[in-house]
């Protein structure tokens, strides 16, 4: 493989081989781009333009497999960042195909007229000939030659785009917009075999939707946007076949179009559904079922009449349609038809949403509620009449012929009444039978062809003859609609009115309700006996009842209570009719989804089966290649091995030849080194090289020598050839110019005589020229003076209607002026009232204001008032507190001087006994206090005290770094007469002036006053 080079550099060598006409090599450059490992990892903006010449390349060399190869690679490349580059290439893939095909025909129109030399005599006795045996014109052998090989291309395109496009959620608009183009193709160039196939192409790839759900950007048909393009496109679909013409193919369209309608989860657009029912009247008309036909003109009249739009003359045709349709549905069909069709009717119906299977009597009944009667024309309405009301069976026919007339010549393609006219006469012809069934019991064949001879005298298009008549008749007998009995021998037909006759009683119940007839036949009457008798004897009982119940004394039931009954009876059958409908209905539907599922499952099936036989086949296919492959490497093998032998031995021949080697030697080739033979036969070669290169010197030496001897030997002829020459060509010359004078002499001569051929005729000449000078100019003064006073007109119009613009402006201008003044009159005094009314605001706020202000200001009053009240009784309590204060501190104080008495009374004796032992009074003193710090009682000095052996647990508290606890600070003031300093921490009230410092109290536990090292205790008062 070719080592991978640049995006840009393979565009390039592409180019360049494209320019000096190698396309096929440069569509292979360009190709193996999308094999190299390094493909995947190129970034999309140097790929996309590679490929764009890409299906330049393919489209211009009709290369489709090609083409769909490479656009498969980009896709699986760009899929998942840039979908716009995807619909890009395939977009211009599609229009490049497109512009060839139309290329095509324009050179295939230029042919055909270039072929034609002889306008009036185009056919040749060739061209006569070949036509009749191959049986075509010129034109088209000549668009089979040049249009048709690209029309092939083109259709191979459009596949090779939706294989592509398929089964991709993000690809999904660009996909739906291909096969809509490849719809109009098909449309365009009538296409019916391709169309099928597209057909087919689009069901398989919707069917494999839900094979490839588990794959990354699956199809999801929930979706309700996914849904709506598939049905855009079925609906293109359906619109393609019936313009083509193909109503099988239209057919399944429908049947796609309402499996799509069944998955979608909201209601389709009313428009969409009207398209669809239209298609399905064509459809069925093209079908020849007369009553599913009218029942899609019915759901389509319910449709457009539901939408509206429609102008009073369109809806009047399609009542005309739908009515007339209606009316062309034949009577009754026979119950073993009906069970044959019971499957395709169940089909049919609910491809028309219906629940059941419709009749003729319904549509008829559904079409009057729509009011389609009022809204028909005219002959439908008679029509109408005289099919469906009238009784009158002589003149039935002559009264319908003109009408069937004048609906055969109806010419409006929107209101095409014409293909109803032979299931009309067949609708008319059970009418007539059935009437005169109830009027005769024997008529003439001859007097029932006369009732029908109108039809036939009116020249009305498939008017039944006397042998299609009396088909129609045993046809009816066959079905059981009539009974009849046709006597050929006295030509004469019996109704028969047997009351036991043998025959199919549905059918016989079916034709008798038709219609209400005159008098009941006998079979009626046997038929009916017995629910007559039965409501007999239900009267009577009744009546015994009452007047049993009346001798008895009981009350009777009244009419009311009966009619309360009847009423609960009807609508309790009613309701068990309508659910026995419903359990029909929703059975029957069962029964179409149990069959779709069926269909659908069988189509998955021989997807799968078709899948897995493919598979095998490419399996069978892959060992086969890989068995070749291997025979065709074996092969090779053997075959380079035989190659190398055979130079070997031609080499050892060569060289045997040469000299190099010996003859006995060539035997030994298998043992002997091919590279050394290789190098002998090189050495032989350089030899003979040399040997070569010193002959070629000799000879060219020679060589050089004789040519020297030529070219002194010619030297002196080559004058004499140059002055041979130059003479040769002066004699030349002059021949030439004396044979140009000899032309223009004659030429001249021939001038001078035609011009005085004509001088004869130049007067003629003048004075004609002068006549036809004067009438132009006559003519142009005309003209002239007409548009000069046209033009006066039209600026005598211009200046009337300038003048009336001007005089219409002023007065614009003035009724603007005027309303302006208005205006600002109404504003000026709007304003004055909007002022008035703001001063009136104003002041009315001012006094608001005041107000609010002098009840602020009362406020405050009433409020400094109780501040002061509350100050002059907070001032009481304060001073009321304080006086209780004082006595508890008097109090406290006596208590505490009472306590020191009894304390100092106590301790005089160890105070003794410590003074004689030498001892301090201070206890638990860290540190030794001097007696100037603290005097003692009555001037005592304590000797100082060792220092503890331990450090204390407490320290003293503010008091006690001045002198020792308490007491003895106490005793010191006592005995001093004067007032100790207060303790740090102590109280902030204050004593009574004149008054000793009263005691603090202190703490309940530690009345000695230390307090903790680590958490500190302070006195209660010290808190205070």
């Amino acid at each position: 493989m070719a080592p991978f080079s640049k995006p840009e550099t393979v565009l390039k060598q592409a180019e360049g081989l494209v320019s000096v006409g190698q396309t096929h090599a440069a569509l292979q450059s360009l190709t193996e781009m999308f094999s190299s490992k390094r493909f995947r990892s190129t970034p999309l903006t140097s790929l996309e333009p590679i490929m764009m010449r890409f299906v330049e390349l393919c489209v211009d060399m009709r290369k489709g497999r090609t083409a769909k190869e490479g656009l498969m690679q980009y896709k699986n490349i760009a899929q998942n960042t840039s979908v716009q580059s995807i619909e890009a290439v395939i977009t211009r893939f599609v229009q490049l195909a497109d512009a060839k095909v139309r290329e095509a025909q324009e050179k295939a129109a230029v042919k055909s007229a270039v072929d034609v030399d002889d306008l009036e005599a185009s056919e040749t006795p060739e061209s006569i000939l070949l036509g009749a045996v191959s049986g075509d014109q010129s034109k088209d052998r000549t668009d089979r030659a040049l249009v048709t090989p690209w029309l092939k291309f083109l259709w191979e395109s459009y596949r090779t785009s939706l294989e592509t496009l398929k089964n991709n959620a993000r690809l999904e608009a660009i996909y739906q917009q291909i096969a809509q183009q490849a719809f109009k193709f098909c449309l365009k160039h009538q296409r019916k075999v391709e169309f099928r196939r597209l057909c087919e192409t689009l069901r398989l790839h919707l069917s494999n939707v839900a094979k490839y759900a588990n794959q990354p950007h699956s199809i999801n048909l929930s979706d309700a946007d996914t849904l709506q393009h598939h049905l855009d496109t079925r609906f293109a679909q359906l619109n393609t076949s019936v313009e083509l013409e193909l109503w099988q193919e239209a057919f399944r369209s429908v049947e796609d179009v309402h499996n799509l309608l069944t998955m979608a989860k909201k209601a389709p657009r009313p428009a969409m559904m009207a398209n669809y029912y239209e298609k399905l009247t064509k459809i069925f008309l093209m079908s020849g079922n007369a009553l599913y036909h009218a029942a899609a003109w019915g759901r389509y009249y319910a449709i457009v009449t539901s939408i509206g739009g429609k102008s009073d003359e369109e809806l009047s045709k399609l009542a005309g349609q739908v009515l007339v349709s209606a009316l062309a549905v034949p009577v009754g069909l026979h119950t073993e038809e009906q069970d044959e069709l019971k499957g395709k009717n169940a089909r049919l119906s609910a491809l028309l949403g219906l629940t059941k299977v419709p009749t003729r009597a319904g549509l008829l009944k559904d079409a009057l509620s729509r009011d389609v009667l009022k809204l028909s024309p005219e002959p439908i309405k008679a029509l109408y009449n005289i099919l469906e009301v009238t009784f009158d069976p002589l003149t039935l026919c002559a009264s319908i012929a003109p009408l069937l007339t004048s609906l055969s010549a109806e010419k409006d393609p929107e209101s095409p009444y014409a293909p109803y006219l032979t299931l009309l006469q067949r609708a008319l012809l059970s009418r007539l039978l059935s009437q005169l069934s109830q009027v005769y019991s024997t008529i003439t064949i001859s007097s029932l062809l006369s009732l029908v001879a109108p039809l036939r005298d009116a020249g009305l298009p498939g008017a039944y003859d006397d042998a299609q008549i009396e088909g129609y008749i045993m046809g009816c007998a066959r079905r059981g609609e009539l009974s009849i009995r046709v006597d050929h021998k006295t030509g004469s037909i019996t109704f028969v009115d047997d009351a036991f006759a043998p025959g199919d009683e549905q059918a016989a119940v079916a034709a008798a309700g038709v219609e209400v007839g005159v008098q009941p036949s006998m079979a009626e009457l046997v038929r009916t006996r017995l629910g007559r008798i039965a409501g007999s004897l239900y009267d009577s009982l009744q009546r015994l009842e009452r007047e049993e119940k009346k001798l008895r004394g009981e009350p009777a039931v009244s009419e009311e209570e009966q009619r309360e009954r009847f009423r609960k009876l009807v609508a309790a059958a009613e309701g068990e009719r309508k659910a026995l409908q419903l359990r029909r209905a929703l059975v029957a539907r069962r029964r179409e989804l149990l069959s779709e599922l069926s269909v659908r499952k069988e189509k998955e099936e021989t997807s799968r089966r078709a899948e897995i036989s493919r598979r095998e086949k490419e399996e069978e296919t892959r060992r086969a290649r890989e068995e070749m492959r291997r025979k065709e490497q074996e092969r090779t093998k053997k075959e380079l091995e035989s190659i190398r032998i055979d130079e070997a031995k031609k080499y050892a021949q060569s060289l045997v030849e040469k000299g190099i080697l010996k003859p006995n030697d060539v035997d030994k080739l298998e043992t002997v080194d091919t590279e050394g033979l290789i190098v002998m036969q090189v050495a032989q070669l350089e030899k003979e090289k040399k040997e070569l290169s010193e002959k070629l010197r000799i000879a060219a030496k020679r060589v050089d020598h004789l040519e020297r001897a030529y070219r002194k030997e010619e030297r002196p002829l080559l004058a004499q050839d140059y002055e041979r020459q130059q003479q040769h060509d002066r004699e030349t010359h002059e021949a030439v110019q004396h044979t140009r004078k000899e032309a223009a002499r004659a030429t001249h001569e021939e001038d001078m005589a035609t011009k005085a051929r004509l001088a004869r005729v130049m007067d003629d000449y003048l004075a004609r020229r002068e006549v036809l000078v004067a009438r132009k100019a006559a003519e142009f003064a005309q003209k002239k003076e007409a548009a000069r006073q046209k033009i006066e007109e039209e600026k005598a119009k211009r200046r009337a209607a300038v003048l009336k613009a001007r005089e219409e402006e002023r007065q614009r201008l003035e009724r603007e002026e005027k309303a302006r003044r208005e205006k600002e009159e109404e504003e000026a005094r709007l304003a004055a009232e909007r002022a008035a009314e703001e001063e009136r605001r104003r002041a009315e706020e001012a006094a608001a204001a005041a107000a609010a202000e002098a009840a602020k200001r009362e406020a405050e009053e009433k409020a400094a008032a109780l501040r002061r009240e509350r100050e002059a009784e907070r001032a009481a309590a304060l001073e009321k507190a304080r006086l209780q204060q004082q006595r508890e501190e008097e109090a406290e104080a006596r208590r505490l001087a009472r306590q020191a008495e009894k304390a100092a009374a106590l301790r005089a004796p160890v105070a003794a006994r410590a003074a004689a032992n030498g001892e301090p009074t201070a206890w638990r003193r860290s540190t030794p206090v001097s007696a100037a710090a603290v005097p003692t009682r009555a001037g005592v000095a304590t000797p100082p005290r060792a220092e503890s052996p331990a450090p204390p647990r407490f320290v003293a508290g503010g008091g006690a770094a001045a002198g020792g606890g308490w007491r003895e600070r106490e005793a010191a003031r006592r005995a001093a007469g004067g007032a100790a300093p207060p303790a740090r921490g102590a109280g902030t009230a204050s004593p009574r002036p004149g008054a000793a410092p009263l005691p603090k109290e202190e703490p309940k536990k530690d009345e000695d006053g230390f307090q903790p090292a680590k958490a500190v205790y302070r006195p209660r008062q010290a808190r205070g």
